[in-house]
């Protein structure tokens, strides 16, 4: 049975659709803290440190300041709708019921290059350490990343227990080295000489005391999108709504609990690392591997390597649950047949969503081969770990948007919808969360180093456009995100 609606058409489908698209329900807090923390852990080991060379120190720090406000106005607005609406569409879910589904599919397909390509630059960073551990040349580096993505793709395939479990296992041994790194570089710092350490032109000083904002106010702004890296994909959290126990009473405190503990890092991280005597702000602003940079300068290279070892946790917490929310969110938008309805089966006794995983990893790899093989394994991680860094962010920041109008828009079109959490931001927060991802995304564009990137994501929604207005929206079914939509809110979730 078939309905138009709103220019689209839906297909009424049997319990058998969804018997095939089962998931399990097992997270609670701590499960879900870790998920968020350990997506977003890994841009504490590497990735945020480019943004040194934007904006200098103070410049990043003050980006930093700013994208913390704006996941504070995000996280708040999240932890307020997802308990609302707790089904695993996450922010296309929410931007569907505010916006229909022009607006629900342009979020998700943001959502998607997102944590497609997030994935894509956590491994990239895993390979950089990695090779700089074992002493392996750069052309190797693509064996790491095929070797990462098989081994984390099939033990999210194993089960949503067993995913959790290492989640958070993995997200309090990467939170345990990071700690070890602040407390060794408290007495090895030496901040005005080394993390000051960048002259107006760009080039360094020897004896560092530089100007605190070697590049103006156009360093800060520049700085942004690599300032958000220390933050991207908490916002994840929603996606596995349907995998939580409780997602009305546990999802606010999860994303919240993770928010918190991720500015903290957040800070640490951007004060002491540059400040390690040795390492400085001009050399980070270029590295592959910062923290094991700073190891090796406390400890000397030796033991450096060891430590360095550890520190892949970190990489591997995210690069885990990236892969589960990449999963969750092609799962979600396959299900609901804005995507080729079979993305979108689960694995038949243990109800993950297998092919899903795998088709998003064959995706963020291609992306990958293709960066490095254009634009030269010799241009390094600055270049082309940057620009995998600035697709993502791109992607990221287009869905923030969508998602903070999305709470101003359920606010003013479905007042009554029962709210278990609500932000103490409110829309002022929401609205904040919109502006500074615009300017992110502006000054993304103004980037002659990464326009490229930029460009190949919106070739990206292009295709996904043209698949969408030809095929995509005829073919739409009627999953929970979507009755819930239809309904006004008033629908029974089929998987609550």
């Amino acid at each position: 049975m078939q309905e138009k609606v709103s220019g689209v058409t839906y297909t009424k489908v049997d319990d058998a659709y969804f018997q095939a698209r089962g998931l399990k329900r097992h997270a609670g807090v701590w499960s879900l803290w870790a998920l968020g923390v350990g997506a977003v852990i890994s841009g504490h080991f590497s990735g945020w440190n480019l943004g040194l060379a934007q904006g200098g120190w103070g410049g990043m720090f003050v980006a930093t300041i700013i994208i913390a406000i704006m996941y504070l106005g995000l996280t708040f607005s999240l932890a307020e709708m997802s308990p609302a609406m707790p089904h695993t569409g996450g922010a296309y879910s929410f931007a569907r019921t505010a916006f229909g589904p022009w607006g629900g599919f342009m979020t998700g397909l943001a959502e998607n290059v997102e944590y497609v390509m997030t994935a894509a630059v956590i491994v990239f960073f895993i390979g950089s350490y990695v090779a700089a551990i074992v002493g392996a040349p750069t052309e190797m580096q693509p064996l790491f990343w095929i070797a990462g993505y098989v081994l984390f793709v099939g033990l999210n395939i194993l089960g949503v227990e067993q995913s959790f479990k290492f989640s958070l296992i993995v997200t309090l041994a990467a939170l345990a080295c990071l700690v070890v790194f602040y407390v060794s570089a408290i007495g090895s710092i030496d901040f005005n000489r080394w993390a000051l350490n960048i002259a107006p032109d760009g080039s360094e000083l020897p004896e560092g005391n530089g100007p605190l904002f070697p590049f103006g106010n156009y360093g800060i702004l520049a700085a942004l999108p690599f300032a958000v890296w220390l933050f991207l994909a908490i916002e994840q959290l929603p996606l596995a709504a349907e995998e939580s126990v409780d997602p009305k009473r546990d999802m606010p405190k999860g994303i919240m609990l993770g928010m918190f503990t991720l500015i903290a890092s957040a800070f640490a991280v951007l004060y002491l690392n540059p400040s390690v005597a040795g390492v400085g702000s001009k050399a980070l602003g270029a590295s592959g591997e910062p923290l094991l940079d700073g190891l090796r300068a406390i400890y000397g290279s030796d033991l450096a390597n060891i430590l360095a070892a550890v520190a892949v946790i970190g990489l591997v917490a995210s690069f885990h649950a990236i892969i589960f929310a990449f999963g969750r969110q092609i799962y979600s938008v396959s299900r609901a047949g804005y995507f080729p309805s079979a993305l979108s089966v689960t694995h038949g006794t243990r109800k993950t969503p297998h092919v899903a995983m795998i088709v998003g990893s064959l995706l963020g790899l291609a992306v990958m081969m293709t960066v490095w093989y254009v634009q030269g394994a010799e241009q390094g991680a600055k270049v082309i770990g940057g620009t995998l860094l600035n697709m993502a962010v791109f992607g990221a920041m287009f869905s923030y948007v969508m998602q903070g109008l999305s709470y101003i828009q359920l606010k003013r079109k479905f007042p009554n919808i029962e709210r278990p959490y609500k932000s103490p931001l409110g829309v002022v927060g929401a609205a904040l969360t919109v502006i500074i991802a615009l300017v992110t995304i502006f000054m993304q564009l103004q980037d002659p180093v990464y326009i490229d990137g930029v460009l190949w994501v919106a070739a990206w929604f292009a295709v996904g456009i043209l698949y969408f207005a030809l095929f995509g929206r005829n073919r739409l079914i009627l999953s929970p995100e979507e009755e819930f939509a239809m309904s006004k809110g008033e629908s029974v979730y089929k998987s609550v």
